[in-house]
């Protein structure tokens, strides 16, 4: 090997290869088609999860109640009634004018929930009944239990009828803390109003239960499960439902 010959003559130059493979690289990107971009399954989930809270909210509840308009009273009585109790102070100084509109509108809440809403949103109704002798006792009505209860309307009323006591107890104590003596009498009223109404659908609700199943241990048994084998399971059906809804 000479010496006289530099080293880097040695290297044969690189050809135009690269150049024309940036080329090729730059041609293929122009010709490549433009990326559409498509929801995915997981998109889609989302948007259903975003539909489904849209269906949870207010709208969603009478959307799906069968009976919206029995529902949607229920809940304006019973709200009206302790939103004109907190704020009348704000609107008039009138004692008796903000206790008669409050009295008014328990006695319209307790006549529509006994009567109305108890009726249509889960197929219940109770009355107190004095007989020939003086005697007083209660009086229950219910639906056919092949016709159940709407789920959301039979739901938000049991939250109504037991929510609302607690928050007239609330304003009972509120009221003893703060000395407000006027306001208790309307509290107390409310309260008597709102604890009738639970305590008595509550009856009306274990009274229809335990007359199904009565009426399931005594007529199912005629599809075949007669005799003396039949009567004691009819009679510890009935047992058991006694003490579960007695």
């Amino acid at each position: 090997m000479s010496t006289n010959v530099p080293l880097l003559q040695n290297i044969e130059p690189d050809d135009d290869s690269p150049r024309e493979l940036s080329g090729s690289i730059n041609a293929s990107s122009k010709q490549q088609p433009d990326v559409i971009l498509k929801p995915t399954n997981h998109a889609s989930e989302q948007m259903a999860m975003s539909s489904g809270d849209a269906e949870a909210g207010l709208a969603g509840i009478f959307r799906q109640s069968a009976h919206p308009s029995a529902l949607f009273c229920l809940y304006l009585f019973r709200i009206s009634a302790i939103t004109v109790y907190i704020l009348c102070g704000l609107f008039t100084d009138n004692y008796v004018v903000s206790t008669v509109v409050v009295v008014v509108l328990l006695a319209v809440d307790f006549w529509n929930c006994r009567n109305v809403a108890g009726r249509t949103l889960v197929g219940l109704r109770f009355w107190n009944q004095v007989d020939d002798d003086g005697e007083s006792y209660w009086v229950f009505e219910s639906r056919d239990p092949s016709r159940p209860a709407n789920p959301i309307d039979s739901k938000m009323f049991w939250i109504a009828l037991y929510a609302f006591p607690l928050l007239w107890l609330l304003l009972l104590i509120v009221s003893i803390v703060r000395f407000n003596v006027s306001f208790i009498p309307i509290v107390i009223l409310a309260l008597v109003f709102n604890v009738t109404n639970a305590i008595g659908f509550t009856y009306a609700d274990r009274d229809a239960k335990q007359r199904w199943a009565n009426s399931v241990a005594s007529s199912g048994w005629n599809m075949g499960m007669g005799g003396f084998g039949g009567q004691i399971l009819t009679g510890v059906m009935k047992n058991t439902m006694g003490r579960v809804f007695g």
